[in-house]
């Protein structure tokens, strides 16, 4: 005999329980992924080939650029070292140092100093000072640190001698961690602004701090096998 609609109930019972089970598996793998990540509000140090920055390998106590390189420090809130905000400028270095003469045992070394935006300041911070740039003449065998210190004091440095404020900004703090959007700065995404406006970013940004694409798809392959699997079951069951 056929069993009747009465008999199919618990399949059908067990399906819509599979089902939630499986939807609650998904809700749980979201709501545990990371939406926020923490980042550190810092001063990152940039070395400029032609209009490309990229991230200096070597602290500004340790390098020493030749003369006619392009340093930049940019202030902001990231969440790692590759993933900083680079110097908003594009400022050459024949602009840079143009009314700067040369001296006989001297270098000159192009600065960029950009001291981030209000939403990268620390709370009860002064609004940052607008970007600038600077020449430092300075002795052949120079650091940027002493390039630096020459055009934009003072300089702050905490014990382990990591830069916490140029021309004296900020006032506190140094490298501390920050929780919040999981954004490096508030303009890293900009790309419509023009380069060198308050508005524009050169600096890379992560694309978000939210289960990955890779993730989400194996968890609905997983989801689409269990219902595949309950309505076999529920098929030689009837």
């Amino acid at each position: 005999m056929t069993p009747g609609p009465t008999a199919s109930r618990p399949a059908r019972t067990t399906l819509r329980a599979g089902l939630a089970l499986l939807l609650g598996l998904l809700l749980a793998v979201l709501l545990a992924a990371p939406a926020q990540a923490a980042g550190y509000r810092y001063w990152s140090f940039w070395e400029r080939e032609g209009s490309t920055w990229s991230y200096a390998t070597q602290g500004p106590a340790q390098l020493r650029p030749d003369d006619g390189s392009v340093q930049g420090f940019r202030f902001a809130v990231s969440a790692e070292a590759d993933d900083s905000t680079a110097p908003r400028s594009k400022a050459a270095f024949a602009e840079i140092c143009e009314e700067t003469e040369e001296r006989a045992g001297h270098k000159r070394i192009a600065l960029v100093l950009d001291f981030g935006t209000a939403a990268d300041a620390p709370e009860g911070e002064r609004r940052p000072p607008k970007p600038r740039t600077a020449c430092a003449s300075v002795e052949e065998e120079a650091s940027t640190a002493d390039a630096l210190a020459a055009v934009a004091p003072p300089l702050r440095y905490d014990s382990s001698a990591m830069l916490c404020a140029i021309d004296g900004y900020p006032r506190t703090g140094c490298g501390e961690q920050v929780s919040g959007s999981g954004e490096p700065s508030a303009d890293a995404s900009s790309d419509a602004a023009s380069p060198g406006t308050e508005e524009s970013d050169s600096g890379s940004a992560s694309g978000g701090d939210g289960p990955s694409a890779g993730l989400l798809v194996g968890v609905g392959a997983v989801a689409v096998l269990g219902v595949a699997a309950l309505w076999q079951s529920r098929r030689r069951r009837g």
